[in-house]
């Protein structure tokens, strides 16, 4: 004999779901600039411990390029712009929203043309990405654009979704415990490392506008000309060759939406830009 549960799974499923969705209110939080809402199931010490060990098993198991030059302008360009949002938050009043942040700024040989930002600053570039930047402001354009999206909590705001609907709103602390290798396929899915095509896509085509429009800022408050950011843009486009778009491409607004709202942000971004 079939028990209810068996035969009503949905039921079951829809009960659960609304007792977690009861908690929601509670787990908003807003995006810097936008003010939009966002869901964050995950507190902010739990996420830069996981960042912290996630980023630190990456590592070992990639390897960082010797190229001493290439290393130094990330680097370089990485600080500043660390500055540049430490100075921004702080002048928002939201300074602590980056507490628990310890910067790393690593560049892995692999000719993928892609970057990502864990929290708590944990960043890698990949020297596939360097030719398609050319210099520091391009790497600046990178870098701005992906620290936002960490700043914005949109790994978070992704992991937060993922371990609602597949983990049972489960603390990350207790999915990485009973299911280390399930939590971690979905944390590097989240944060876009190393995602695949047509699997998961790391973030919404509204994340990636607000990572654009707070990377222009960070960018020209670290000295770099925003005006630079839009022939980036083309330039990442162009560097698919017409074939799958770079892993950094593939949510992000089409070329042309992306290009008129740049320009359209320019004005506000150079307010902020001191050569």
């Amino acid at each position: 004999m079939e028990t209810s549960s068996r035969r009503h799974p949905a039921r079951i499923g829809l009960i659960f779901a609304l007792v977690a969705l009861a908690a929601l209110p509670a787990a908003c939080a807003k995006v810097p600039l936008s003010g939009r809402s966002q869901l964050n199931l995950i507190s902010n010490s739990e996420m830069m411990a996981a960042s912290t060990t996630q980023y630190d098993e990456f590592l070992k198991t990639h390897p960082l390029s010797q190229s001493a030059d290439s290393i130094k302008m990330v680097r370089d360009v990485g600080v500043r712009i660390q500055k540049a949002v430490e100075k921004y938050m702080t002048d928002q009043g939201l300074a602590s929203k980056l507490q628990g942040y310890e910067w790393e700024f690593n560049l892995v040989r692999s000719p993928q043309v892609n970057a990502w930002c864990m929290p708590g600053g944990k960043v890698v570039f990949y020297t596939g990405i360097l030719p398609v930047c050319r210099n520091a402001a391009g790497i600046a354009v990178v870098m701005g654009h992906e620290v936002a999206h960490a700043v914005a909590e949109h790994g978070a705001e992704r992991m937060s979704q993922s371990m609602l609907t597949q983990m049972g709103g489960a603390a990350l602390s207790a999915a990485l415990a009973s299911k280390p290798a399930e939590t971690q396929s979905l944390w590097m899915t989240a944060f876009g490392v190393g995602a695949q095509y047509g699997v998961m896509m790391p973030f919404s085509r509204q994340q990636e506008s607000e990572a654009d429009h707070l990377g222009l800022i960070f960018m020209a408050m670290a000295g770099y000309d925003p005006r630079t950011a839009p022939a980036f843009w083309e330039r990442m486009s162009a560097s698919s060759g017409g074939g799958a778009p770079p892993e950094l491409m593939s949510t992000h607004p089409s070329d042309a939406t992306r290009l008129k709202k740049l320009n359209e942000l320019m004005p506000e971004a150079l307010k902020y830009y001191r050569p």
